[in-house]
């Protein structure tokens, strides 16, 4: 075999060698340079995909006006991050920085029995009671083992110094993609052309899987999760349920992975029955009720196809997605991770099936 020195002179070796040095720097450099927007555009280029259909439809009802349901769109959408959104992630990072100072200063408790638990009829004092006792108990336990978790706390405080970049993050995201939306066909078409530079006969295939999987995730996954958090926190507050916002924040984490909200709600509406008056209780417990089952409702609706992709994959995806990019990566995460595990199980499949339908294979099985 030939080597490279044997096709050219000494010269062009070296001068080859430094070619390849300098554009290998140049794109190292590249990267470098644009990391930091990776999530922007990759939230972005997910706003664009999920909505779109959205978008095509509003600019039909309007004429056939792009530009203006994009502006639209926009508004929305930036309305939607700058309300509620915040409001949620405000509230989360409250009780986050109250449990970071709490292992800061080694002062962990568990709230006590309300009194009121006292005059239930039966077991209301036996109740009490015990309640008390695993306050006390479990409190202590906590204080001791306070010490070993105060770098969890530096932890925490540095998640929620993220919030602020991650919500510039998700403003620029919002702002990019309405951009995007009237661009929408070329976007497709550049897809297009790139899938097909690498896989030439499944590249129609594997772009409608894509759009599809986005769209699945992003509406069905993440879209649902974010509305029943934001319904959860306004029933928390209503309630008056310390660390609200956390707890709704903790149930979006739920149902992103698919565990489901059941494992916060159910507490809080037992402390709920604890603390408030019956009818209060009664319809708080419906309204959290029709919140815990919303996602079984909605997902079935706004998911265009089933998802396939398994529940492992989406979890990896949150926590990689979260410690690599803040909170911008929580959502990006698992939609990145669930098109890539869904574009490799395609691919398989399609290598196997064009194996088994080769002429050696075919001969082989007759």
């Amino acid at each position: 075999m030939k080597t490279l020195r044997q096709y050219l002179p000494g010269d062009d070796v070296i001068q080859l060698t430094i070619r390849l040095g300098l554009l290998a720097f140049l794109v190292y450099w590249t990267f470098v340079l644009i990391s930091p927007f990776v999530p922007i555009l990759a939230w972005s280029i997910v706003l664009t995909v999920a909505l779109y259909p959205v978008f095509g439809t509003l600019s039909r009802l309007l004429g056939g006006r792009p530009r203006l349901a994009s502006t639209i769109l926009t508004v929305i959408n930036l309305g939607i991050v700058i309300g509620p959104a915040t409001w949620l992630g405000l509230s989360a990072l409250d009780g986050v920085r109250e449990i970071a100072g709490s292992l800061g200063t080694g002062n962990l408790v568990v709230p006590s029995p309300p009194a009121t638990v006292k005059d239930w009829p039966l077991i209301g004092p036996q109740l009490y009671e015990l309640w008390s006792q695993a306050s006390n108990n479990i409190g202590a336990a906590l204080r001791d083992v306070a010490p070993h978790l105060k770098p969890l706390a530096g932890t925490l405080l540095a998640l929620a110094g993220n919030a602020g970049v991650g919500t510039l993050k998700f403003l620029l995201s919002v702002l990019l993609a309405g951009f995007l939306f009237p661009y929408g066909s070329q976007l497709v078409a550049a897809g297009r052309g790139f899938l097909f530079r690498i896989v030439p006969e499944q590249s129609e295939h594997f772009l409608e899987l894509a759009g599809a999987t986005i769209r699945a995730v992003s509406q069905g996954v993440i879209g649902v999760a974010i509305i029943q958090s934001l319904l959860a926190g306004i029933g928390f507050k209503l309630a008056g349920v310390p660390s609200a916002g956390l707890l709704a924040f903790v149930v979006m984490l739920l149902t992103i992975v698919q565990i489901g909200a059941a494992i916060v709600l159910l507490p809080v509406i037992i402390w709920i029955w604890f603390d408030k008056d019956f009818t209060t209780a009664l319809l708080l417990t419906l309204f959290l009720g029709i919140v815990g089952v919303l996602d079984n409702i909605l997902r079935p609706l706004v998911m265009g196809r089933g998802l396939t992709t398994p529940t492992l994959v989406i979890f990896v995806g949150v926590i990689g997605g979260t410690l690599a990019h803040g909170i911008v990566g929580l959502f990006i995460g698992p939609i990145i991770l669930s098109l890539a595990w869904e574009l490799t199980v395609a691919w398989i499949h399609a290598d196997r099936v064009a194996a088994a339908s080769s002429p050696a294979d075919r001969r082989t099985l007759t």
